[in-house]
């Protein structure tokens, strides 16, 4: 999905005058978002809308921290997808099952760590257990991204 895209289907929920009065914006702008925008082609009505723009800031700090407060704001969290099964990394389907139960495993270890020295987790435990859920979430895409390709099969290596 385009970012012009995903901002119209949002401002389809509650209409682009409110949106506009509730950003304080003129509703043009945030027509101009909902319209297609391409910098290398001058007949395009649209305009560089607020996701080009986090999308920019992320490319160029290689840093997801603006998503990751994004996601929170949402109610959510960010979960980086890591690269799918490789020909480097056996795809036996034991063995990645393995794997991605030593993550569930580490998570675990992680938590028990945080709360058996004193019966409390601390803020900086939190993070950590934070750390490992990320680790772990990511592990498991790149494992039903595997499942999804095909990679787990009589001929695969």
């Amino acid at each position: 999905m385009r970012s012009d895209e995903a901002i119209k289907h949002a401002a389809d929920k509650i209409g682009v005058k409110s949106l506009a009065a509730t950003l304080r914006l003129s509703q043009a702008l945030v027509y101009k978002w909902c319209q297609e925008s391409d910098p290398n082609d001058p007949d395009t009505s649209g305009a560089r809308n607020p996701l080009d723009r986090i999308a920019e800031i992320v490319h160029a700090t290689q840093d997801t921290q603006v998503v990751e407060w994004l996601c929170h704001q949402a109610g959510g969290f960010f979960v980086r997808n890591t690269s799918p099964i490789n020909e480097d990394i056996p795809t036996q389907l034991l063995v990645n099952t393995q794997r991605l139960v030593n993550e569930f495993s580490h998570l675990l270890m992680t938590v028990t760590k945080s709360i058996e020295d004193d019966g409390e987790i601390e803020p900086s435990e939190a993070e950590r257990i934070r750390q490992s859920w990320q680790q772990f979430k990511s592990s498991a895409e790149a494992f039903t991204i595997a499942c999804e390709r095909g990679s787990f099969h009589h001929g695969a290596s």
